[in-house]
């Protein structure tokens, strides 16, 4: 039918209109999505990530740190007076002496053998002062005679004094009492003046002696709590106290020499290196947050995934923490590290 042949042939075209319509509009929508969604993406990849540190309370602690080494209060470090060939060690490590005790004896024997000679001239100018003396008073010498004996005899007995006191000297004693501590040297061995034979020293009381940079020093008490670290006690701080302070320093290294006093409790050994750190201020309840996170007096907190910049006033600064005195509360976490050029109102996404 007409009719019929009519609306086939307008829905024929009607078909064609709306699929011209519709290519174009869909190609429009698909952009429109697909820049939507690269836009998003884009907003996403461009907001910095940022992770979270939720302040923290503990001990905030300001302290000087050195180094150190372990040793007697009263020690002595003993060398020969003279050098000479070690003949006899008397006494080993950890064994306990007495002033004037001797610990090793050097080869004396021809310093005896010059107290022998000299002994010998002495008894011929005794004799020879003598036999003088009664030839004078005879009138068969001179009195010059007499006195020229008496003068050789006198120089004899200096002589003797000094060859005596020089194998006195090849003898190394102890200048106090204590333990030896160590030995260096062994029988047949050339000893110098320099070389140090024995280390003697009372085993209690103990010290540090550290050396603490001219810079810090005006800061270091007597009194002050020092707290110390061992390689041989490792996770363990140990306690301790500024006793004094030496009070020249040294010019080349620019430090002072601070001697810290140990309990005698103390596990530590005499020769032991530390690390001290000399307590100069502590905070015993302090609010404390990561180093990083402050940064020209502020740090940086979260808000709708908006970055708010929270001015604080700070105390005590550690190697990884800072303490925070004001403007900042206990429940409220910060940027641990902030991106370089981050501002307040900044889109921020926590990781």
């Amino acid at each position: 039918m007409w009719w019929k042949r009519f609306w086939d042939r307008s829905d024929s075209g009607y078909s064609s209109s709306m699929k011209r319509l519709l290519g174009p509009l869909f190609l429009v929508l698909l952009l429109l999505a697909l820049s939507g969604g690269g836009f998003w993406v884009w907003q996403r990849q461009s907001t910095p990530v940022v992770d979270l540190a939720l302040p923290q309370r503990g001990p905030a602690v300001e302290a000087i740190y050195a180094t150190g080494t372990v040793e007697a209060e009263k020690w002595a470090r003993i060398a020969p007076v003279v050098p000479g060939r070690i003949a006899e060690i008397l006494v080993g490590e950890g064994d306990p002496v007495k002033e004037g005790q001797p610990l090793a004896r050097l080869d004396d024997r021809e310093a005896r053998a010059k107290v022998a000679e000299l002994e010998a001239k002495a008894a011929y100018w005794r004799e020879e002062m003598v036999r003088s003396r009664t030839l004078a008073e005879r009138g068969i010498r001179s009195k010059e005679a007499e006195e020229k004996s008496k003068s050789e005899y006198n120089q004899v007995i200096s002589a003797i004094s000094a060859a005596r006191q020089r194998r006195t000297d090849l003898v190394v004693t102890s200048p106090l009492d204590g333990v030896v501590l160590r030995r260096d040297g062994e029988i047949g061995e050339l000893a110098e003046v320099k070389d140090a034979l024995f280390w003697v020293g009372a085993p209690r009381p103990l010290r540090i002696t550290a050396e603490v940079d001219e810079e810090d020093i005006a800061r270091v008490h007597p009194g002050q709590v020092v707290l110390i670290k061992a390689d041989a006690f490792s996770g363990t701080v140990l306690d301790a106290t500024v006793s004094r302070i030496t009070p020249k320093g040294d010019p080349i290294n620019k430090t002072f020499r601070v001697r810290i006093s140990l309990p005698d409790t103390t596990p530590l050994l005499v020769g032991m290196t530390t690390e001290v750190n000399i307590v100069t201020a502590r905070h015993d309840d302090a609010l404390l947050v990561p180093v990083s996170a402050v940064a020209d007096g502020a740090v940086f907190v979260v808000e709708d995934e908006t970055a708010r910049r929270l001015p604080v006033k700070t105390g005590i600064r550690g190697r990884t923490r800072v303490e925070v005195r004001e403007g900042l509360t206990s429940d409220r976490p910060v940027i641990q590290v902030p991106p370089p050029g981050l501002k307040s109102g900044d889109r921020v996404r926590v990781r």
